[in-house]
């Protein structure tokens, strides 16, 4: 690609932004990173130290509108009024993946879902690190994609991609490409169409050759349909907790058995990541790694010690025989579904925030069988209160975590959990869902 004196803007300076503006520098464009908002102090001092044009608070339109390339970042709707105006004027707007990889040679395995990419991105990561393979981390999770290509070798990739930023990628392509499961989320950016989303997520297909593999849950009904309305070109490797599978992977009498290159078998008591959900994203990465050829012994291993994600399902504390459990990242019913399908004692439940639209009858048959109490922390807590009252017989409202944490160990017994698991947003009483997950944390050393 031709870039001398060739004029880029970068829309947003966070991590993928800063990331994009160095790497497009080091290729030779004029680039200019451009942010609506305010700028974090720690990437103007990046953006200093490797003397690039900013401005934050402001859109020079005039700037903007004469570049020949536009990577914006993935927060920014199609919707903005600037980039309406890009797209009229046919300025090619993609990105930061969809930059990066223009100048990257390394292979990737690109990992999307509605739920559990993070923990399926970090857990393949971890098993490539160990197996010795040159991998990088990167996408939603870990340090920009284009900073990486712009400053280390790595022959290997695993990206966790959301549907904003496949939305913006044309040429790029995964040789791995992995599909967990797709429910309904983010629909506002959709025009509120479950088949917009659907075709946003199945974009991890796109340029796949025949030489590449599909890694994809078949017990997802909606993949499964979209798949058999499809002609895809690569490999296909499914993964169930119900059928046997001939290429892919399966769980049969609480045994996992993955049939790709050879054999392998493991129980399913011995996976770090418990709760079906999370067998389901545990046998995604053992399907990538024995494409990869990784010896079985080493996925074992790397199956076995993957330490989760902050934040996700975490163990705190066992305090007096009670179990304290972060689960802050759960800001969707889905999320929480899947933490409360995987508690094995009675829960006290902590729930709330900034409500998205929730229906909490999708939870109601767990919460009957799991949750003994519930204690709500937010500061509208009506809709929870209603859905549950007469399901559970102590409900409770907190307007901190230090008092959540105190209802919860008084209202649970030695050999009970306690989980924070909010199925909503966190803005109405913290910054986010780390704020909120490291509050809890406190409170809970506290005790």
């Amino acid at each position: 690609m031709k870039t001398e004196n060739k004029h880029i803007t970068i829309l947003g300076a966070g991590e993928s932004g800063v990331g994009a503006a160095i790497l497009a520098k080091k290729q030779g464009w004029e680039v200019l990173v451009s942010d609506f908002g305010k700028i974090k102090e720690d990437f103007k001092e990046e953006l200093d130290r490797n003397d690039l044009k900013w401005e934050e608070e402001k859109h020079t339109e005039s700037t903007v509108l004469a570049s020949d390339l536009v990577v914006k970042s993935p927060g920014i709707p199609e919707t903005a009024p600037l980039i309406k105006k890009l797209r009229a004027k046919n300025i090619k707007v993609i990105s930061e993946i969809e930059f990066a990889s223009y100048y990257s040679k390394a292979k990737t395995i690109c990992i999307t879902g509605s739920n559990g990419k993070t923990t399926t991105t970090m857990l393949t990561f971890h098993i490539l690190n160990k197996a010795g393979i040159n991998v990088g981390l990167a996408g939603n999770v870990g340090k920009s994609y284009a900073k990486q290509v712009a400053t280390e070798d790595f022959d290997w990739y695993v990206l966790e991609l959301s549907s904003f930023q496949l939305d913006d990628m044309y040429e790029f392509k995964a040789d791995i490409a992995i599909l967990l499961n797709i429910t309904p989320d983010h629909l506002d950016r959709y025009d509120y169409k479950m088949q917009n989303y659907v075709n946003s997520k199945f974009r991890i297909l796109h340029n796949l050759t025949e030489n590449d593999w599909f890694i994809y849950n078949s017990d997802d009904k909606i993949i499964q349909k979209e798949i058999e309305k499809r002609k895809i070109k690569a490999k296909l490797a499914p993964f169930s907790l119900i059928n046997k599978i001939e290429q892919g992977a399966y769980i049969d009498k609480e045994q996992i058995t993955i049939t790709i290159n050879e054999k392998f078998t493991m129980s399913i008591h011995d996976l770090a990541l418990k709760g079906k959900h999370n067998s389901q994203n545990s046998m995604a990465s053992a399907v990538a790694s024995r494409i990869l050829d990784i010896r079985s012994m080493s996925i074992r291993e790397s199956l076995t010690d993957f330490v989760n994600v902050e934040h996700r399902l975490e163990f705190v504390a066992k305090v007096h025989g009670i179990e304290f459990i972060n689960d802050s990242k759960a800001t969707n019913i889905n999320s929480t579904w899947f933490a409360l399908e995987s508690m094995e004692k009675p829960t006290v439940w902590i729930v709330g925030g900034v409500d998205k639209g929730n229906d909490y009858t999708e939870l109601l048959d767990l919460v009957n069988d799991k949750v003994k109490a519930i204690i709500c922390l937010g500061l509208d807590n009506s809709k929870i209160i209603e859905a549950f009252t007469g399901v559970v017989d102590t409900i409770v409202e907190a307007k901190t975590s230090m008092e959540a944490v105190a209802y919860g160990y008084r209202l649970a017994k030695k050999d009970e959990t306690v989980l924070l698991s909010p199925a909503c947003a966190s803005f109405d009483l913290f910054e986010n869902y780390e704020e909120r997950g490291d509050m809890f944390k406190e409170a809970v050393r506290r005790l």
